[in-house]
């Protein structure tokens, strides 16, 4: 099974909603949304099912005994994140602050603390039919899906369907491990016969970023026409080539600066990386957002040139 990763160098360019077109589009049965500090991929298939759902146990806390703690501070002093401090002859941890270390419990003299489980997040796996998700074989399901928008592949009947996510509790971290377990939740959950699962990403460069790039066969990067749109997609080209995976840009409301668009094509070019293709502006990807809808099921500029983007990238997979 080819995975297809779509990230973006900063937030709001528009990989989500190509993650959600591509699903449609090539009727994907395995897909994840791995940006588990905001997750929404799902609002875009508001007709799945009740996901089944399972606590995700980030780094432990420490659990300070009152009785057997003398205030001491040996702990507090060797704490570099500042999460634990003496109050009233006691040692307190703010466990926003807290990364789990477990120095704490190591120090100190009185064991007093021990390390604790923490529920960090909750993991959300989703199950359906292709019939029920995406409606009738070779057939786009909302009415008012443009005529001239066609399906790019007929696939014979696969009906399973397996969408991964998983969302961070407020303040806590390891979100590159939470990453990794919704992976690994879409893979021993595919259907053995799917050929492509479609990975909704976080932007930016950070640890979920590179949590999501493992493993992955090509990464297709949203880029925004702006200054600081085409810097981060820059710095997240970097971070994937230093993982050897594949690579291609496309660019989304592009023709909202054409001059940034422009410099796009033209950094894709000198650095040999694939350019697939321009999405305009299109007000159209409001409305189906709204609507709980892919911008395929509406149609509309911008879905016609999704589908030729889409079409390109199952080429180079």
């Amino acid at each position: 099974m080819k995975k297809l990763l779509i990230l973006s160098g900063k937030g709001g360019t528009g990989k989500t909603t190509l993650a959600g077109a591509f699903v449609r589009l090539g009727r994907v049965g395995a897909f994840a949304d791995c940006d588990v500090d905001a997750p929404n991929l799902h609002l875009l298939y508001l007709d799945l099912p009740t996901p089944k759902t399972s606590d995700y146990y980030g780094m432990g806390v420490p659990e300070i005994d009152t009785a057997i703690c003398n205030g001491c501070g040996i702990c507090e002093a060797h704490c570099r994140f500042h999460a634990i401090e003496v109050q009233k002859g006691y040692a307190y941890c703010d466990s926003f602050a807290c990364e789990g270390c477990g120095l704490c419990e190591y120090v100190c003299p009185q064991h007093a603390i021990k390390m604790m489980p923490n529920v960090a997040g909750r993991m959300m796996l989703f199950t359906s039919t292709k019939e029920e998700v995406f409606g009738p074989e070779g057939k786009i399901s909302n009415s008012h899906s443009n005529d001239a928008l066609v399906i790019m592949e007929n696939v014979a009947a696969r009906s399973r369907v397996v969408f991964s996510s998983a969302e961070l509790k407020m303040g806590s971290g390891t979100s590159g491990k939470l990453v990794s377990e919704v992976k690994k939740n879409l893979n021993d959950s595919a259907d053995e016969k799917e050929t492509l699962a479609i990975i909704d990403g976080s932007p930016g460069i950070g640890c979920p970023v590179i949590a999501s790039i493992t493993g992955t066969d090509m990464v297709l990067i949203v880029a925004e026409p702006s200054i600081s749109g085409i810097s981060d997609m820059q710095r997240l080209v970097e971070t994937a080539a230093f993982f050897g995976v594949q690579i291609a840009i496309c660019v989304n409301k592009a023709d909202t600066n054409l001059e940034r668009t422009e410099d796009v094509k033209v950094f894709a070019d000198l650095n040999n990386i694939p350019f697939l293709g321009c999405i305009p502006y299109d007000e159209n990807v409001l409305v189906a957002t709204n609507s709980g809808k892919s911008i395929v099921d509406l149609g509309g500029p911008a879905a016609d040139a999704i589908t030729t983007i889409f079409s390109q990238v199952k080429e180079y997979l």
